[in-house]
């Protein structure tokens, strides 16, 4: 265990936080009327251990304590660590995030001022109505829901508009959840082709609807595209292939999961008939939450209110809107995606310097003789695929530790993130972070490769 001051000083943070959970709790067992005389007597202990923890973590000493729940762990790897985890990095909880969190954590804490017609994108007290309307200018759309998740978006889309055998064409480098989303619809994905440099063009999209005509007899019922993959993270041409969407009159469903929260994200100039975004991988949000955003031309469909009845009640359920099963996101991840929201939006502004970090932070890792950057270069984003084969695999090859000598040496520096073992092809996102920490990120990189005799350009 590391036992440095810092790592001492984070371990009373979560200790502290956690006794601060215990004095909540005296709170809720009480009257609201005050404490009795047990509680008090309990309360002024529960007080006492917290001063003392502070007293600790002001000197970064004592012995940490009480980070457990149960058997969960304090997750403390955003505090020791600089993390590089490649779909973790813009899903960090902002500050008013966390306190938020603390705050609704509770099941249904959305729902304490919900009344008529009781649906969660009309609750106005925590401003649930205001946040789906800001989501909507956000990326320039006419309306806007949560959702559990980018792969409910993708979902909720392809239920509306699907019918058996209908054909949906996705990119060669589509999610798994984009094909299953088509599935359980009763649809078959077709996917376009990449280029030589693993990019969907507007061309590859078009020739695919033409292949899928000449086969099925009728054209695609949805055009499903990621604006950068998750794969390599290439940039793909939406806007062109907005633009064939349009000419042979198929919606077109822009995926950006890796774009909606951290770059600025235009519908109307994409041409989408659908956005979707995911709040815990680019929107600083507790999982699972995302977005799912259209025009008014497709709201009726794709936001459809119940119209079943009960046989023998009579029953009816209002406007409850039947893909979003009523409801979403009641409790800590919506407000999580309410809290953050206003860091988020600005952020977005900040993209073109993001992009300049990753590709400084590559430029040194490129260095190392015989790593490549497997994905576009130069970087349009912070998320990367890497090769090291020919250089921290060769030592991989005979080191006892094979693989997770590289995650040994990146841990021991306080490096996270890359996945435990691979010395071949990985991935890294550098987003978020700041650049005093690209910069000892990449020296990092450096000194590993000295220590073992690798070449360094």
């Amino acid at each position: 265990m590391n036992t440095s001051k810092k790592s001492i000083q984070i371990q009373k943070t979560y200790e502290a936080l956690f006794a601060l959970e215990d004095v909540r709790e005296i709170f809720r067992q009480s009257l609201p009327s005050g404490f009795n005389e047990a509680e008090q007597e309990q309360f002024d202990g529960a007080i006492a251990r917290v001063k003392g923890i502070l007293t600790d973590l002001e000197a970064g000493s004592g012995k940490p304590a009480c980070t457990r729940v149960g058997k969960l762990e304090a997750r403390t790897r955003e505090e020791e660590f600089i993390n590089i985890h490649p779909i973790q990095a813009a899903g960090r909880l902002t500050p008013e995030a966390r306190k938020a969190l603390i705050s609704y954590g509770d099941g249904y804490s959305t729902c304490d001022n919900c009344r008529k017609p009781f649906r969660l994108d009309k609750i106005s007290k925590p401003p649930v109505e205001e946040f789906h309307q800001d989501l909507a200018r956000f990326l320039n759309m006419d309306q806007a829901r949560v959702v559990p998740g980018a792969r409910r978006g993708f979902q909720a889309v392809a239920q509306s508009l699907l019918e058996e055998g209908d054909h949906v064409v996705v990119s060669s480098l589509a999610h798994y959840t984009e094909f299953l989303a088509v599935e359980v619809a009763g649809g078959v994905v077709r996917e376009a082709a990449l280029n030589d440099e693993n990019v969907v063009t507007a061309e590859a999209v078009a020739e695919k609807i033409e292949a899928s005509l000449k086969e099925s007899g009728r054209l695609p019922r949805l055009i499903m595209i990621d604006h950068f993959d998750y794969q390599f993270a290439n940039e793909h041409d939406v806007v062109g292939i907005g633009r064939v969407a349009r000419e042979y009159d198929i919606p077109f469903l822009y995926n950006g999961a890796y774009t909606v929260g951290i770059k600025p994200v235009d519908g109307k100039q994409i041409g989408a008939d659908f956005i979707v975004g995911s709040g815990h991988k680019s929107m600083a949000s507790a999982a699972p939450s995302g977005v799912l955003a259209t025009t008014d031309e497709w709201a009726p469909k794709i936001f459809r209110t119940t119209e079943m009845v009960g046989d023998l009640t009579g029953r009816k359920f209002g406007i409850k809107e039947v893909e979003n099963m009523g409801c979403t996101l009641m409790g800590g991840t919506l407000l999580t995606m309410i809290a953050s929201f206003p860091r988020v939006r600005e952020r977005t502004e900040n993209w073109d310097e993001e992009v300049r970090k990753s590709n400084y932070f590559l430029e040194q890792f490129l260095r190392v003789s015989g790593s490549r950057v497997l994905s576009e270069w130069p970087r349009k984003h912070t998320l990367t695929k890497v090769d090291t084969t020919n250089s921290f695999d060769v030592v991989a090859r005979t080191h006892k530790r094979r693989g997770f000598f590289f995650s040994d040496e990146l841990k021991a520096r306080g490096i996270a993130g890359e996945f435990a073992g691979a010395t071949r092809t990985w991935k890294l996102n550098t987003y978020g972070l700041t650049w005093e920490q690209i910069k000892y990120a990449a020296d990092s990189i450096l000194e590993i490769a000295e220590k073992y005799g690798l070449g360094i350009n």
